[in-house]
């Protein structure tokens, strides 16, 4: 792909972790108090929470292949600002809403969604950058160092961890000074990137495909992303069926808060090895590996639900499936990404960063649906459990020979 350095520059890297850090700070010092909220000044049902939250990570995630296209059509760092702007207005709504003389569920809602939206602008944005600054990266021995997308994922894990602390330091003052603060954080990380992300950056995109949905046209990478996003599904069980599944064996907040914070100390210590393991036996392998791991973990989880176990051991299988499947993910997930501009080839990697993240969204969304009613099933313990593996054993399945056909020219790679 030609280009000069008057024409293009390429973001530097620092500034694109750094970037992510301050968007996971901002975000998780916020999101993670919805719920609260919504119980308790709005006193809605737990049934009605969810579906709130269910709305915004979609409107998140769901939205990425339409984030993408307009990093295609507009660029990435415009698309970037633009989401940066539009969280700092999803976070000042939020606020507003408990400000008037009686809360507004519609307004707070509305919050919510526009939060989602934003990450739908800038998060492909950033993928692109970062894709970007992998391809000019000096040449090094394989296997030698992390992909750009591992520090990418231990950057945005650190910022995991500080948001929730900041945002509970400030909770004592009400959401509204919490949410407020986090529209603050926002405005100050646009003006960053705004002075940061160069101006003519390598993601332009070229003359003669603005607009285009490039990834919906090749075929391979359609299969690629639909089987890939079983490891969001799974990877978001650590959220939603192993913290139930802790409940039922008489865990409780103490042991569901220590699984996390087990689970990103694991993604910090092992992101990088992992992911220069993955470099040196390729990622068709990596894959069948990562996506058979993630498996194992359900399947334990089945087996301790059907065998007469204490409920001592019962936690304990939970926290081995904690740990087998956020090795798939920090196996699977960067490999894939850095997947992406394979695949894309001479074409904009926007909208392809934007699928791959949306087909992982509409999994959740239904998934989560189906996993939650499986749970409630006495008949049949172990089948939320076998349902999660399934789509794993099909993508370790299905999923390598994909990879290795990305770059290769075909009729379903053309435009």
């Amino acid at each position: 792909m030609p280009s000069t350095p008057a024409a293009r520059a390429v973001a530097p890297i620092p500034v694109l972790l750094a970037t992510q850090l301050l968007f996971n700070v901002g975000f998780f010092a916020v999101v993670p108090f919805l719920a609260l909220v919504l119980s308790d000044d709005f006193a809605l049902a737990a049934a009605a929470v969810g579906l709130v939250l269910g709305v915004r990570t979609f409107a998140q995630q769901g939205m990425f292949l339409v984030g993408g296209v307009l990093v295609d059509r507009f660029g990435a760092r415009r698309t970037i600002l633009t989401g940066c702007a539009v969280r700092v207005l999803g976070f000042a709504t939020l606020a507003l809403s408990l400000l008037a003389p009686t809360p507004q569920l519609a307004a707070f809602v509305a919050g919510t969604v526009l939060t989602g939206l934003g990450g739908a602008l800038f998060s492909p944005g950033i993928n692109v950058l970062v894709a970007d600054a992998e391809q000019r990266r000096a040449p090094a021995r394989s296997g030698s160092r992390a992909s750009l997308f591992a520090w990418l994922s231990v950057a945005g894990e650190l910022g995991a961890v500080i948001g929730p602390l900041a945002g509970a330091a400030l909770l004592g003052w009400g959401f509204v000074v919490v949410a407020f603060a986090g529209a603050a954080f926002f405005v100050l990380i646009g003006v960053f990137l705004a002075v940061a992300l160069p101006r003519r950056a390598a993601s332009a995109p070229p003359l003669g495909v603005h607009g285009r949905w490039w990834s919906l046209r090749d075929r391979r990478f359609v299969g690629f992303s639909a089987v890939h996003a079983a490891d969001l599904l799974a990877f978001n069980q650590l959220y939603l069926a192993l913290p139930l599944q802790l409940s039922r064996a008489d865990g409780g907040a103490g042991l569901v808060a220590l699984m996390f914070a087990w689970v990103s100390a694991l993604t910090l210590v092992l992101q990088l090895p992992v992911s220069r393991w993955c470099l040196r036996i390729g990622a068709a392998r990596a894959l069948r590996a990562g996506y058979g791991v993630s498996a194992a973990g359900f399947a334990v989880i089945a087996a301790s639900a059907v065998l007469p176990l204490a409920a001592a051991a019962q936690i304990v299988a939970v926290f081995v499936a904690a740990v087998l499947v956020i090795l798939g993910h920090l196996t699977t997930n960067p490999t894939a990404q850095g997947l992406v501009p394979r695949f894309a080839g001479a074409r904009p990697t926007g909208s392809f960063f934007g699928l791959l993240s949306t087909c992982g969204g509409v999994a959740v969304l239904v998934g989560n649906i189906v996993v939650g009613a499986l749970l409630g099933w006495s008949d049949a313990p172990a089948a939320a459990w076998l349902f999660l593996a399934a789509p794993l054993v099909v993508a370790a399945i299905l999923a390598p020979p994909l990879a290795a056909s990305a770059g290769r020219k075909g009729p379903t790679a053309r435009a």
